[in-house]
Parts: structure tokens; sequence; C-alpha cells
């Protein structure tokens, strides 16, 4: 299929899959192996893949066990006629988060759904992520592309230092950097003013919230070190001032 050439499939999959924090889950009833669908909650880990924070009490959750198998639809959530927004279906296996994951699992998610601190301990209540086998993605008349895991999540291999510093880059960016943040999201990515928050940050870009508004930016470089992510937070700040990076 032709494809427009400024229409980059990789670039669009990946903004669905930050930015979005709520999709339509679809799993295979137990007893019966028939379809069922549900909306959750989502977030993501470092490489993008989706969590989840789902309650045994929960149809979806008993499938889940019997069978984990999935699909998550994201979509854009554009006004007007909702066929018209990109949207992407993510296939794979939903697996329970491992105790060692656990903390920076647990951290990612309640940064984009705080609320869910109230019950995220509740016994009844696991985080899941979702290891992807594929990807499809609809952005439009000629925009229709099966994408491999590789081209939606991104390279961890060699940003160690970046994952494990993204606790105290945030923290630093919320404390003392607001306004740079507001900046971000006002300039670069054109939301509406706000009092933007860091949710997030990984070798790719940084992901802002504001309440239930939800943007990605994205790096024009991939960073691999707190010192390449201090140099490109600061570029951006230049960037959205209107001045040189």
């Amino acid at each position: 299929m032709r494809r427009e050439p400024d229409f980059d499939p990789r670039t669009v999959a990946r903004s669905l899959l930050r930015q979005r924090r709520q999709g339509a889950l679809a799993t295979l009833m137990a007893e019966t192996g028939g379809p069922y669908c549900s909306l959750v909650d989502v977030a993501t880990d470092f490489d993008g893949a989706p969590i989840l924070l789902i309650s045994r009490l929960a149809i979806h959750t008993r499938n889940i066990l019997a069978d984990p198998r999935v699909s998550l639809m994201l979509d854009e959530r554009s006004e007007g006629r909702p066929l018209q927004g990109a949207r992407i279906m993510i296939a794979g296996v939903a697996e329970q988060v491992s105790d060692s994951d656990l903390p920076v699992v647990r951290r990612r998610y309640l940064n984009v759904h705080p609320d869910a601190s109230d019950y995220a301990d509740f016994k009844d209540f696991s985080f899941f992520r979702i290891r992807m086998e594929g990807a499809h993605l609809v952005a439009g008349f000629g925009r229709i592309v099966d994408l491999a895991p590789a081209q939606v999540l991104t390279d961890l291999s060699d940003c160690a230092a970046v994952l494990e510093a993204e606790p105290g880059i945030i923290a630093h960016m919320n404390a003392d950097h607001l306004d740079a943040i507001s900046l971000y999201a006002e300039k670069l990515a054109k939301a509406p003013p706000g009092p933007w928050r860091s949710s997030g940050c990984d070798p790719d870009g940084i992901d802002l919230t504001d309440g239930e508004r939800t943007v990605r930016i994205g790096f024009p470089e991939r960073v691999r070190n707190p010192a390449e992510m201090r140099t490109m937070l600061r570029r951006l700040a230049t960037e959205a001032r209107g001045g040189s990076a």
C-alpha cells in the first residue's frame, strides 16, 4: 500500500501507546473461550509495554489467568467522527509483574493514575504487563500498517543509567522546573495551558500529565545517560522559548 512520504507509522504508534490512559481490553472467556471486552486504565513501562492494574474479582482478570492472550485497543479520542482518528490494536500476552519489577511498574503506573493508590495494595489487585507480539495501526486512509514489537517499543539495551536515574530526574523537574514543563506541553505539544507535571521519561521522550490529559514529547535523538538527558531537556526548553538549541 502506498503511503504518504511524511507518515511515520512508528512515531504514530509510539505516541498512541505512550499518551493514551484508557483502552479496550479483549480477553477470552475462561468458561467458553468466547470474546470479552472491557475498559481498563493503562500506563506504560520504560519500553512502552502497556501496564494494567486489575482485580481478580474482574472477569477480564479471571480470563487472563486462564488464558493470557489479549488484545488492547488504544485510540486518539479525536473530536468529531471517532473512526477518522488514529488507533492501534496491540496483540500479546498479559503477564503478572514479578516482585523484582514491581516497584518500578507500580511507581510508573501511579504517576499516571494517582487515584489508583487508594486500591493498588489491595490483595485482589495485581499489576500485569502486556508482552507485545504485534500491533495493527489504523491512522487514516492509506495509513494502515502492521508493526513488529521492535518497531513500537523502545530499545533499552544501552540505557540502564537513564532508567536508574529516572525517578530523580522526574522529581527534580517537577520540583524545580515546572516552567520548562509548561513550555514543553504548551509550545512543543500545542497543549492547552495547565498545571503540567512530568510522569516519566525514557531514552525516547518525556511524558507530561495534567489531570486527565497526557502528552508525549519525543526526543529528536535517543538519550543514553543522565548527562545526555539534562542536555536534551535544556535543548527542548530553548526550542520552546523560540531560541536555537
